[in-house]
């Protein structure tokens, strides 16, 4: 969540800091703002407003001079309403220091007290300003801006990216790292900052990454990091592996519908070089350090968060299905908080889309410190979660633009199938099952088409939504996870309000809400409980519910009982999961539009969640 953008050097800061917050604007956020050095020489000009960038772009085009330098930010309001008071950037009482932030800071009560004991009077409601009036207290004209945020920062708790600019020192930026992504980008003759990668893509190939604790100061002829105890450490220029490409719709009216449709593509991408058809197995170059370990596991936990949590629990049944490997999926968010039961021969495995998640940061590190081995499975290339862990397997979804992540989410449980058949091969799983389930993965992707060539069929569906205002999912074994999915879709897009549940579960309680005003979508594919889910069914036609249902093609009998049926094509039950969500995801996207919601930036979601 949040955005920041920082640029020193010859051409106009305020062209970049005005493109690089559209960049990153995909990560959710409520008001924008922008301070700017001219070059005739001068303090700071602010422009920051409520509401999208455009309106500040609008703001800032009567500007005509040359702007040397800037920091600017995107905001998704913590404390304080989002207005323009307390948008950032926000300044040092004096004006001769500029912050903006993403972030929580977390003893910012005590701290802003102190500093009205000390007659420092606040402008804003944020905690962001707490850090302009620290770094204010420390700093003397002309000294080192950076040994006075160093000390800034030594009182403060909580996670931080910063950028800081002083009113004197107008050619100098400095950034600082703590749980909250920040990277530096170096040009010739000119360097950025900023929090996402895709801000500095389109003007240079080489960047570097900071981690926590680490500090940068930057001018246009360089850059020197150090650490908060202002020791100078060395860091590595790395190419970007990124395309810019890749930040276009392509055509499609949004990037979610766009990424729906990658999902042939990205699914291969996430399998393309790791299969052995011929030996039933597959190769995961990531987890070698684990190859002579892989039979000594005895339990395995895996953490992640919303949409990422769901595709853990489909991780669940693969593992324990072709692996005989009990698994526990835990909240990210709850795991450091309690004592959870590992010993030397667990496995802990991360999940994140952007590999930055503050939670699942946080669970991992706590794995960490209790010495268990650690997998990450993440779409960030170069990301805190792929550094951080001891192995990993990158998904290879491309930049997941639209806050409700789709093709991350069918990634991910691609992975954990070749996980899942990497680790049952490792104890037992034959090599005729591994061959078997070889070949249905690499027929997934065409499977995936032949879904998104019906869209026109779910769009109808849609219809049925429009003035509900409650919705059921309902799946059994492999599908209830998807249901969970296909519930949190629906009521992240569209503001409807869904719940899943196990289909069997329905008689404990959500069958109480069943009438002829809600919507009920059932999972009921040809499988094991096949006929369960038939009886579930009928449950709901006795009560008036309306049933859309989720059935493999050829299954004329549901197609009679049910008032919609989309049909996907059949698969092994293991990879089902890949081919049901991605109806669901289409269902929830057109649902979404026909109710005129902004698909792309839902309200009061950041696609990227680095604050507990």
């Amino acid at each position: 969540m949040c955005g920041i953008v920082g640029y020193v050097g010859p051409q106009n800061a305020l062209n970049f800091l005005i493109e690089g917050l559209k960049r990153v604007e995909y990560r959710g956020y409520d008001s924008a703002g922008v301070a700017v050095f001219p070059q005739n020489g001068g303090r700071y000009e602010s422009y920051k407003c409520k509401g999208t960038i455009a309106a500040l772009e609008r703001e800032v085009s009567p500007l005509q001079q040359l702007y040397i330098s800037g920091i600017g930010h995107t905001r998704w309001a913590t404390h304080g309403e989002p207005t323009e008071r307390n948008a950032h950037p926000h300044f040092s009482a004096d004006r001769s220091i500029c912050v903006v932030h993403n972030g929580i800071i977390e003893n910012y009560d005590q701290l802003r007290q102190l500093l009205q004991e000390d007659g420092v009077i606040f402008s804003s409601e944020t905690d962001t300003e707490v850090l302009a009036h620290l770094i204010a207290g420390y700093y003397r004209p002309g000294e080192d801006l950076l040994k006075a945020v160093s000390r800034a920062l030594q009182t403060v708790e909580g996670t931080y990216a910063l950028a800081v600019q002083a009113s004197d020192q107008p050619e100098l930026i400095v950034g600082a790292r703590n749980g909250s992504p920040l990277i530096v980008g170096v040009g010739d003759g000119e360097m950025f900052l900023a929090s996402d990668i895709s801000a500095v893509v389109s003007h240079t190939e080489k960047v570097i990454y900071l981690e926590d604790g680490e500090l940068v100061s930057l001018t246009r002829n360089g850059f020197h990091t150090f650490n908060l105890q202002n020791m100078e450490i060395d860091k590595k220029v790395e190419d970007i592996q990124f395309q810019i490409s890749k930040i276009d719709k392509d055509g499609f009216d949004h990037f979610m519908l766009k990424e729906i449709y990658e999902q042939p593509y990205t699914v291969a991408d996430c399998f393309r070089g790791r299969l052995l058809p011929e030996q039933g197995n597959v190769k995961l170059g990531g987890l070698e350090l684990l190859e002579g370990t892989l039979h000594k596991i005895n339990r395995i936990t895996i953490t992640a968060c919303g949409t990422s949590w769901h595709a853990a629990l489909v991780g669940e049944y693969l593992i324990e299905e072709l692996a005989g490997i009990p698994v526990e999926v835990e909240y990210a968010s709850e795991y450091r908080y309690r004592n959870p039961a590992t010993g030397p021969d667990t496995l802990v495995v991360v999940i994140s889309q952007s590999g930055e998640t503050a939670d699942t940061l946080a669970a991992l590190r706590e794995a960490k410190m209790r010495g268990n081995t650690l997998v990450g499975i993440c779409n960030g290339i170069g990301s805190t979660i792929a550094r951080e862990t001891d192995c990993g397997i990158y998904v290879h979804a491309g930049l997941e633009i639209g806050v409700a992540s789709t093709k991350a989410f069918t990634s991910q449980v691609t992975a954990l199938f070749l996980l899942a058949i990497k680790l049952g091969r490792s104890r037992g799983l034959s090599g005729s099952r591994g061959v078997e389930l070889v070949g249905e993965l690499m027929a997934i992707p065409e499977k995936i088409s032949s879904i998104l060539e019906d869209a026109e069929s779910i769009k109808k569906i849609a219809s049925i939504f429009l003035d509900c205002h409650n919705c059921l999912y309902l799946g059994r074994g492999y599908h209830f996870p998807i249901a969970l999915e296909g519930a949190l879709k629906l009521k992240e897009i569209s503001y409807i309000h869904a719940e899943g549940y196990p289909a069997a579960e329905m008689k404990h309680g959500p069958i109480a809400l069943i009438d002829e005003g809600m919507p009920v979508v059932v999972i009921a594919l040809h499988y094991g409980v096949y006929d369960k889910v038939l009886s579930n069914i009928h449950e709901i036609i006795a009560r008036k519910g309306r049933v859309i249902a989720i059935a493999h093609k050829g299954d004329e009998h549901i197609g009679r009982l049910v008032d919609q049926v989309i049909y996907i094509p059949g698969c092994t039950e293991a990879l089902s999961p890949i081919l049901s969500a991605v109806p669901l995801q289409l269902l929830a996207y057109y649902i979404a539009i026909a109710r005129g919601c902004n698909v792309d930036q839902p309200r009061n979601l950041a696609k990227s969640v680095t604050v507990e």
